[in-house]
């Protein structure tokens, strides 16, 4: 009786689990491209040695342009995983999250046409080691994004607050 309740509880949670869902796939393709344009960077450096993948956002907001155009702005952690820098393909179930590094926290703010982001204006992004982040950074990538006039007359990028 104790075994089958066991395994019962076992398969429960595979099921469980094979449902969840992975926290970059439910978030809307606009803001995607933002964290796939720091994923890309991250990539990019030298000095970065660890694959990362979305862990969860902080803070998103977006101005409405018209004309399918949206200014954005991300707030976002990044989380290493096990898997070798330049891995292209990963999930969940594939490249597991490590415990033994700092997440990286980011923040970019990008002008968006039909989910693309626009070259122009070019697109902040800006990535630290969670404990390495100081106020003064945080102050100064939120000026940055403030001070962005993509759009004139329109509120500031950040004066709008979506989740």
């Amino acid at each position: 009786m104790a075994a089958g309740l066991l395994l019962l509880v076992c398969a429960g949670a595979v099921f469980y689990s094979a449902g969840a869902q992975d926290p970059y796939s439910e978030l809307p393709d606009r803001y995607k491209s933002g964290v796939d344009l720091a994923l890309q960077q991250l990539n990019s450096h030298a000095g970065v040695h660890h694959h990362f993948r979305f862990l969860r956002s902080l803070d998103k907001s977006e101005i409405e342009s018209g004309f399918g155009v949206r200014y954005l702005y991300h707030h976002f952690y990044l989380k290493p995983t096990w898997c070798a820098k330049g891995t292209i393909e990963s999930d969940a179930q594939t490249c597991l999250f490590r415990n033994d590094r700092p997440v990286m926290d980011c923040a970019v703010c990008y002008k968006a046409a039909e989910d693309q982001i626009e070259p122009n204006p070019r697109p902040y992004v800006h990535c630290i080691q969670k404990p390495r982040l100081t106020q003064d950074m945080r102050t100064a990538r939120t000026d940055h994004c403030k001070k962005m006039t993509y759009n004139s007359g329109a509120p500031t990028l950040l004066a709008v607050s979506t989740g």
